[in-house]
């Protein structure tokens, strides 16, 4: 491991370092977390607040002045590869991740680097998609990092130096880690990878200053566990249900809501009859205890790799003239659903993209499953394709419009297939695969979904299915951005085209927004260049 503060050569360099270490005196506790929209200068978790909505109450970019935007700052990272970072910003100081196990510390005002941490990575890690990082959490006056080799570390913010780090899972058996963790409450909340090698899925809590463990929840129940009975003899010990995106979290309720992913053998189900709980769900979980208090399955028995990890929206609003505490969820299945996050209680729901695996949900929010199309060994044509109708980027929700805005792709289905499950540790344990049709490309879309009943209001069509998270802004300001490297601004209300600036490198992760002596900024990763704009 290596850790090394850059030089104050310059009496501005000093300054950037004096003012990090004034920082420091101020921590983030969890009562400001909690009060976030208080302050919302600062970015103080992966979604911005708890209620993974992505939106600031930010104003002075607005539709009449977005498109003067203009390049502030560029921090350009040595490390290649795709970078799925969302930042963090508090009092001026961005703190960020690059792959696959660094964080630096950046003046926010020039993008000055003011510490780095940086730790080894082995190299048999057999982990899904890439080395990966896509952000951090802070509580107190500390930053915490989950490893792509399964350990969770804590870090002083002042300085970048390391006081802990404990080991989560070994991932010579499959497992791996990549989201951001999420802090409440003297606790840190963090997810595991895998389910594509053989993983069985849990959601650990572990103590902030000792890093000692308080809970694991297992994500696949164990024999004489409550959902046990819906797995085969054996393959609940690779089930796979892991939970790799952030959650959200309800203070009012003490209640932590956390998705998990697909059921393994991905693709072949011979030896997994039953609905395969708690995969593909929505969790409800006590956060003092690690107790479970209410599941909502979204794809029972998935058979196409549809995780439904996506960052649930928290929401208070009126259903058939009756305030609700509300969950929304666009899923990887196609369908976009309202849940009650005080029960469970399905709502509301319907397919907001092409899907032909099911003809509709039923009162309870279950599909109606279609005959023939899970895999064969010959292969059959689905949609949503594998990648799903939305992935892992994050909606948003803005209070003014009632929208809820998600990264979508649309028409676009592939041919499924069954081989037999590799059941050697570490391996892929897909137990099958899927390919596109010739000629067929995704195209990404950015949908605007009515909240509480599903309907798509407007579309903004990409050029190809984009990677990137939408944020937005009081005054109806939306962005996001395209792998072509197009970072773009759009009207919320409406979906028209305000602004765009090529920044020439795939845009992945999540754009956030804050301010800096007053003035606001906007930041996204882009290829290798973290870009930062101001009017």
């Amino acid at each position: 491991m290596r850790f090394f503060s850059l030089p104050a050569c310059a009496t501005a360099g000093l300054f950037a370092v004096l003012a990090a270490s004034a920082w420091a005196q101020s921590p983030v506790p969890y009562e400001r977390i909690l009060h976030s929209a208080d302050q919302p200068g600062n970015w103080l978790t992966y979604s911005g607040n708890y209620n993974g909505a992505r939106h600031s109450t930010l104003s002075q970019i607005t539709p009449d002045n977005v498109a003067v935007l203009k390049p502030a700052w560029v921090y350009q990272s040595r490390e290649a590869g795709k970078w799925e970072c969302t930042p963090l910003v508090v009092d001026g100081v961005m703190y960020i991740t690059e792959r696959p196990n660094i964080v630096t510390a950046l003046d926010a005002r020039t993008g000055r680097p003011l510490w780095n941490y940086r730790r080894p990575m082995p190299t048999d890690v057999p982990g899904c998609c890439g080395p990966v990082n896509r952000g951090l959490a802070i509580l107190g006056d500390a930053l915490y990092l989950d490893t792509f080799d399964c350990h969770v570390v804590c870090l002083d913010a002042a300085t970048g130096k390391e006081r802990w780090s404990i080991t989560t899972a070994d991932y010579h058996a499959g497992y791996s880690m990549k989201a951001a963790p999420l802090a409440l409450k003297g606790k840190i909340i963090a997810g595991i990878s895998g389910g594509e090698y053989g993983a069985r899925g849990f959601l650990d809590a572990y103590d902030a200053k000792t890093g000692a463990r308080l809970w694991r929840l297992w994500t696949v129940p164990a024999p004489g566990q409550p959902g046990h009975e819906t797995w085969g003899q054996a393959e609940w010990q690779k089930g796979g249900s892991t939970t790799w995106v952030t959650g959200s979290y309800d203070a009012e309720l003490n209640t932590l809501y956390w998705g998990t992913g697909n059921p393994a053998p991905d693709y072949n189900d011979d030896s997994r009859p039953g609905d395969n709980l708690y995969s593909n769900c929505v969790l409800a979980i006590d956060p003092d205890t690690g107790k479970l208090r209410w599941h909502f399955q979204y794809t029972p028995h998935d058979t196409h790799d549809w995780d439904s990890n996506q960052v649930p929206i928290l929401v208070d609003a009126e259903i058939a003239g009756q305030p609700r505490k509300l969950l929304l969820q666009a899923n990887r299945n196609g369908f976009y659903y309202v849940l009650d996050r005080t029960t469970g209680e399905f709502l509301a729901g319907q397919a907001f993209a092409k899907v032909n695996w099911a003809s509709g949900l039923d009162a309870k929010g279950r599909p109606i499953e279609l005959p023939n199309l899970r895999p064969t060994r010959e292969g059959v044509l689905v949609f949503p394709g594998q990648a799903g109708t939305v992935n892992w980027p994050s909606p948003s929700y803005d209070h003014l419009t009632h929208l809820f805005y998600v990264q979508a792709v649309e028409d676009f289905g592939q041919v499924f297939y069954k081989l037999k499950p590799n059941e050697e540790e570490g391996a892929n344990f897909t137990g099958g695969g899927f390919r596109s049709q010739l000629g067929k490309e995704p195209y990404g879309v950015i949908k605007a979904i009515e909240a509480t009943t599903g309907k798509v209001r407007w579309e903004f069509r990409e050029q190809t299915s984009s990677n990137c998270g939408v944020l937005t802004t009081e005054n109806g300001v939306l962005f996001s951005g395209t792998r072509e490297g197009e970072f773009f601004a759009l009207d919320a209300a409406s979906g028209k085209p305000l602004w765009r600036f090529t920044t020439g490198g795939q845009i992945h992760g999540g754009p956030v927004t804050f301010l800096v002596d007053g003035k606001q900024h906007v930041a996204v990763a882009a290829g290798n260049g973290l870009f930062v704009f101001a009017l």
